[in-house]
C-alpha cells in the first residue's frame, strides 16, 4: 500500500471555531463585526497586492525606458530584430512554450551576460514579439536592408547558438536557420563555418576526428585534405569578416560574439600551422 503524506490542516476550521465562539459570547453583532473585519482586511490585502503589482510594473518600465535611452539606435534595432526573429523561430511549430521562453532568457542572461536592466528590456521585447503580426520574411527583409554582411553573420551565429542549446536539437529549427541564411544572402561557405562550430560542439568530436583536423577544416569552411595555401586564404577571409571592430557598433555583447568566433578561427589556423610547419 502506498504511503500518503499527511498535510498540515488549513485555517478554515479555525475561523469557523472563532466565529462560533463569537456568536456564543457576543451574539450576532460580534459575529458580524468579525466578518466585516475579515472582509475589509481581505479587500485591503487585495488592493495592496494590486498596488504592489502596478508599482513593480512601473518600476520595470522606468528601468527599461532609462536603459533604452542610453543605447544607440543601431544597438536597439539589432536586439529588437534579433529577439523577434528568435521568437518567430521558436513559434515555427505553432506555439511558444515556457521551456522556449526559459531557453531564450537564459541565452541572453548567461551567453550574452545581460544585467538586470537589460533582462527587463529583453523580456519586454519577447512579450512584444509574441504579439506582433509581422512575418519572418518582413523581419528578415528589414534586417537585410538595415545591416551589412558582418552583422548578418553575427545574427546567424546567435541563431545557431540558441538552437544548439536545446537537447535534442530540433531539426526543423536548423532547417529554418538555413532558410534565414539564404534570405540574408549568407554564402554557403560562411554557413558551413557556422554550422561546423555547433555541430562538432554538440557531437563532442572524438579524439580521432580532432587529430585528423576534421573539426578545424570545418571551422575554416574547407573540405578535408585542403592544402595549406587554401587554409591561409580561408583564414584571412574569415579574420576580416569576424574582426570585432566590424561589429563594435552593435554593442559590446555582439563584439564579444565576434571575439569568440575569432578564437575558433585562430585555433584552427594554429593547428594547421603546426601540422604543416608553416609551409
Amino acid at each position: 500500500m502506498e504511503y500518503r503524506q499527511h498535510n498540515q490542516p488549513g485555517c478554515g476550521g479555525c475561523l469557523l471555531i472563532i466565529g462560533m465562539l463569537l456568536l456564543v459570547t457576543g451574539g450576532a453583532p460580534a459575529l458580524m463585526n468579525f466578518l466585516g473585519f475579515l472582509f475589509f482586511a481581505g479587500l485591503l490585502g487585495f488592493f495592496l497586492l494590486l498596488a504592489a503589482f502596478y508599482g513593480f510594473s512601473y518600476y520595470v518600465q522606468r528601468r527599461v525606458s532609462t536603459y533604452e535611452a542610453s543605447q544607440t539606435e543601431t544597438h536597439k534595432r539589432f536586439v529588437y530584430l534579433l529577439v523577434h526573429i528568435l521568437v518567430k523561430i521558436a513559434q515555427s511549430d505553432g506555439h511558444f512554450s515556457k521551456a522556449e521562453l526559459a531557453t531564450m532568457t537564459n541565452f541572453f542572461q548567461y551567453s550574452l551576460h545581460y544585467n538586470q536592466d537589460q533582462m527587463y528590456w529583453v523580456k519586454q521585447l519577447i512579450k512584444d514579439a509574441r504579439d506582433t503580426e509581422a512575418s519572418m520574411d518582413e523581419l528578415l527583409e528589414e534586417f537585410r536592408s538595415s545591416f551589412a554582411y558582418e552583422p548578418r553573420l553575427i545574427l546567424l551565429e546567435l541563431i545557431y547558438q540558441i538552437i544548439y542549446t536545446k537537447q535534442p536539437v530540433i531539426q526543423g529549427e536548423v532547417d529554418l536557420a538555413r532558410k534565414v541564411a539564404a534570405f540574408l544572402q549568407i554564402s554557403s561557405y560562411d554557413l558551413r563555418t557556422i554550422e561546423a562550430k555547433y555541430m562538432y560542439r554538440q557531437q563532442q568530436a572524438t579524439a580521432t576526428a580532432v587529430q585528423s583536423g576534421e573539426r578545424f577544416y570545418a571551422v575554416l569552411g574547407l573540405e578535408n585534405g585542403e592544402n595549406f595555401e587554401a587554409i591561409k586564404k580561408a583564414y584571412r577571409k574569415l579574420s576580416m569578416q569576424y574582426h570585432p571592430d566590424k561589429v563594435a557598433h552593435l554593442g559590446e555583447e555582439f563584439k564579444g560574439v565576434a571575439e569568440e568566433k575569432m578564437k575558433d578561427i585562430n585555433a584552427a589556423y594554429e593547428y594547421f600551422k603546426k601540422k604543416y610547419n608553416g609551409k
